[in-house]
């Protein structure tokens, strides 16, 4: 399974208000991630958020089309109140109010994969 990785630069200072806000983060109904028609297009399967300094850090484990599940992150209520709690502590504004904007700020932020290694790659044993 794929992972991607975006990053949100931030204020130094600011570790405990930020992990309140990822802390109080309201789950999604479902994993699904589905076309605006409707289709089946992937699932998001985790996600962790790490903070060091003016640096934080959203993985996030996928299946599927990386820009279908971009725009279902920008479609959920939590995802929503989670951009818009991050405000005061962002050292760069992010454009994330509506779709197009957090799909485009979704592409920007997104770290290069350089290595992607899981147990499940392994042959299995006999």
């Amino acid at each position: 399974m794929p992972f991607a990785a975006i990053t949100y630069d931030i204020k130094p200072g600011f570790e405990a208000e930020l992990a309140e806000i990822f802390g109080n983060f309201r789950r999604v109904k479902s994993d699904q991630v589905r076309t605006e028609s409707g289709e089946e297009a992937g699932r998001i399967l985790a996600t962790a958020v790490f903070i060091r300094d003016d640096t934080l850090v959203r993985v996030i484990e996928y299946q599927g089309d990386l820009e279908a599940v971009a725009r279902h992150m920008a479609n959920q209520p939590g995802v929503r109140e989670v951009e818009r709690s991050l405000k005061p502590y962002l050292s760069r504004p992010r454009d994330t109010d509506t779709v197009e904007g957090f799909v485009a700020t979704f592409r920007r932020s997104l770290l290069r994969t350089v290595a992607q290694i899981s147990v499940r790659d392994l042959p299995a044993a006999s």
